[in-house]
């Protein structure tokens, strides 16, 4: 016999609750209980569907008994996805694309398997009529209209508009395709749980059954989420813990640049990225991003410098620009944007208490052009270059880019991976990087490696009598 009973829930870190609590004891955030009703006593539809197709008794095996060979990735036809995954998606993982609303969710969705041509694909749309999904596949394939669309469509997609996990994963058992994409999992419910699409406990149980399909199956399944107005995915932290991997589509609605970040990654580094640009006919990737956020401008403007970053195994050039104004209104304004915040006063106190430049009364604005957000301390030496540039009102030479931690003595810190930082500056064509002179490197061709040990060196080796 079922029962029903109302348990608190925590949208910040998932834990559940009997009563309701201001602050969770566990995450310590306020204000982030949620009701919600569950029912005890009731087989899960999990416990059934898929379980039912395997009907040999699972027993525990020794770790050395398992036979274990290196399984061939499936490739899904687009290097910067692929490339993102750890070379591909493993069979039976499921993936997990969370978003904005009009990033580009669905666009990706479908432009996965539109590449994928080998791959048989079935796509779940929940959100969609099938006819739509087929005027954006002829948009996204570069039809105009009528059967000139019809035929640069290839075969290899099935649509499925369907809302109900049960007859979802019956109709993926039978048909085992290559890939399953679901978009997108809130418009996804089981009856075996009494609430709506949408709600904790749909999604954590709609969840739980689609890995338990991949898993028992070995067919790869992407999901796509919503997220909610804070910044997280819907649910909010069920999905990343129950999914293999987690990947965040972020940028500007209004821009035509997006990226794709890994956020978790069983099977490969969490610290890469990929960027696309948004186009008529669906997302084009970028493979040298170092080409769109260098400089866009003239020569000879103060409050630039270009940071030779790291993200993830990817050298990353970009332009630190810098505004610094005497303050009108008496108290100094100190803005960054793509930058955390405190870091920037902190530089600009050591710039201070260090080098002796007087900024207290004076406006500092820093943006990271490209509408990057930037967490690596390879990017200080750029910041305070740029500061001192506008200070100065001092334009840099456009062939000269950064790399370099600081620290609170002003000293000049080395940072990971120093050698590949500059050889993509050579590539790009600079003819001088600044490091830390703790850094050993060998020397390079075109290019030269400038080491300074703290801020008054760099001062005097970039700006000279300008210091």
């Amino acid at each position: 016999m079922a029962k029903t009973k109302t348990v608190w829930y925590c949208t910040n870190c998932g834990n559940e609750y009997p009563q309701f609590l201001g602050r969770c004891p566990a995450c310590g955030e306020w204000n982030t209980m949620k009701e919600i009703t569950v029912e005890s006593g009731k087989a899960a539809a999990g416990a059934k569907g898929v379980a039912k197709a395997r009907q040999t008794e699972r027993k525990p095996l020794r770790l050395k008994e398992i036979d274990y060979s290196k399984e061939e990735r499936i490739s899904l036809g687009m290097p910067e996805v692929d490339r993102l995954l750890g070379g591909g998606m493993v069979p039976g993982s499921l993936v997990l694309i969370g978003g904005e609303p009009g990033i580009g969710k669905s666009t990706l969705s479908l432009q996965i398997p539109l590449c994928a041509k080998r791959l048989d694909t079935l796509y779940v749309t929940g959100e969609e009529s099938a006819r739509q999904v087929k005027m954006r596949a002829n948009r996204l394939s570069g039809g105009t209209t009528g059967e000139q669309q019809d035929g640069k469509v290839q075969d290899n997609i099935n649509i499925y508009c369907e809302t109900l996990i049960d007859n979802v994963i019956a109709e993926a058992t039978e048909s085992r395709p290559g890939l399953m994409i679901v978009d997108s999992v809130q418009t996804m419910y089981t009856e075996s749980v009494d609430s709506a699409p949408g709600s904790v406990s749909q999604i954590k149980e709609v969840a739980a059954m689609l890995l338990r399909f991949a898993k028992e199956t070995g067919v790869p399944v992407i999901l796509i989420g919503h997220i909610t107005k804070d910044g997280f995915i819907a649910g909010p932290k069920i999905l990343e813990h129950i999914v293999d991997v987690v990947l965040q589509f972020e940028g500007e609605n209004r821009g035509a640049y997006r990226i794709l970040r890994s956020i978790k990654n069983r099977f490969g580094s969490t610290s890469e990225i990929a960027v696309f640009e948004m186009t008529g006919i669906g997302l084009r990737e970028v493979a040298n991003p170092s080409e769109l956020l260098i400089p866009m401008h003239g020569e000879g403007l103060s409050g630039a410098a270009i940071c030779a970053s790291l993200d993830g195994t990817r050298p990353l050039l970009f332009e630190v620009q810098a505004l610094v104004s005497s303050a009108v209104y008496g108290t100094a304004q100190r803005s960054a944007t793509g930058f955390d915040y405190r870091r920037l006063n902190m530089l600009l106190a050591v710039l201070e208490k260090r080098a002796g430049f007087h900024l207290a009364a004076k406006d500092v604005f820093l943006n990271m052009a490209g509408g990057l957000k930037v967490t690596e301390p390879a990017a200080d030496l750029a910041v305070v270059a740029a500061v001192l540039s506008s200070n100065f009102d001092y334009a840099l030479p456009a062939d000269v880019c950064f790399a370099g931690e600081v620290g609170l003595s002003g000293e000049i810190r080395p940072v990971p991976q120093t050698d590949r930082r500059v050889a993509e500056a050579a590539r790009l064509g600079f003819k001088r990087i600044f490091v830390s002179s703790f850094e050993k490197l060998p020397p390079m061709e075109g290019i030269k490696a400038v080491k300074v040990a703290d801020i008054p060196e760099l001062v005097r080796k970039l700006f000279g009598q300008k210091a």
